[in-house]
């Protein structure tokens, strides 16, 4: 871990804290800084930290600019809900990428594919039924296609067999079906910090994976 970067991810946690609050007091100027400027931050700390691997690092960069992109989506005033799910569709699929690169065993997939199939076929049951059940059939497929990327992407972080990698990808499941559950089935008065604080925690948790 390089100096700048241990500075960048000082930076990235005292944004992200400061999300958590904009989020919680619902002061949106500050949640348009520090969202963003969250994932930017990580961004350049997976950029400039000493990393396993190169080509793995450089997918993982990409990603993370891809979920900036969602990032500025999903927090503005006018719905854009599918915009950011395709930014981070193709984060999951780069991050996937990025773990195939210097991936493990067939078991070890094999075991990851078991672990999310566990996880993430209940939760597309019961998301598709609540869009059907209020009518927005529309969004089926997106929302099937986004759950198979993540899915392939936690699948790849715990093959991985990498501590950090694989905490940061079950976050990302929680964090992306807290979404869903508020958004499709029922908002909880909590929903929207928890939704912030495992999405941060889990994108950094993917980054810190680059150092093993």
């Amino acid at each position: 871990m390089t100096t700048t970067a241990w500075i960048l991810l000082g930076v990235a946690a005292v944004l992200a804290v400061l999300d958590w609050l904009a989020v919680a007091q619902g002061l949106r100027r500050l949640e348009y800084l520090c969202k963003p400027g969250a994932t930017l931050a990580l961004a350049l700390v997976a950029a400039t930290l000493d990393p396993a691997y190169s080509d793995t690092r450089t997918m993982f960069v990409l990603a993370l600019l891809a979920s900036l992109a969602g990032d500025v989506f999903l927090m503005l005033p006018r719905d854009r809900f599918v915009a950011g799910l395709g930014s981070f569709f193709v984060a999951q699929l780069l991050y996937t990428v990025g773990f195939a690169l210097h991936g493990g065993s067939l078991a070890d997939y094999a075991i990851g594919a078991a672990v999310v199939t566990v996880l993430v076929v209940p939760l597309c049951m019961r998301f598709v039924g609540a869009l059907r059940r209020t009518g927005r059939d529309e969004l089926v497929v997106p929302v099937l296609a986004y759950m198979g990327a993540i899915g392939a992407m936690a699948a790849s972080a715990i093959a991985s067999g990498n501590a950090f990698a694989i905490l940061g990808a079950l976050l990302f499941v929680a964090s992306d079906s807290l979404i869903a559950e508020t958004r499709f089935v029922e908002e909880r008065p909590w929903g929207r910090v928890a939704i912030m604080v495992t999405y941060h925690l889990a994108q950094a948790g993917l980054v810190l994976s680059l150092l093993a």
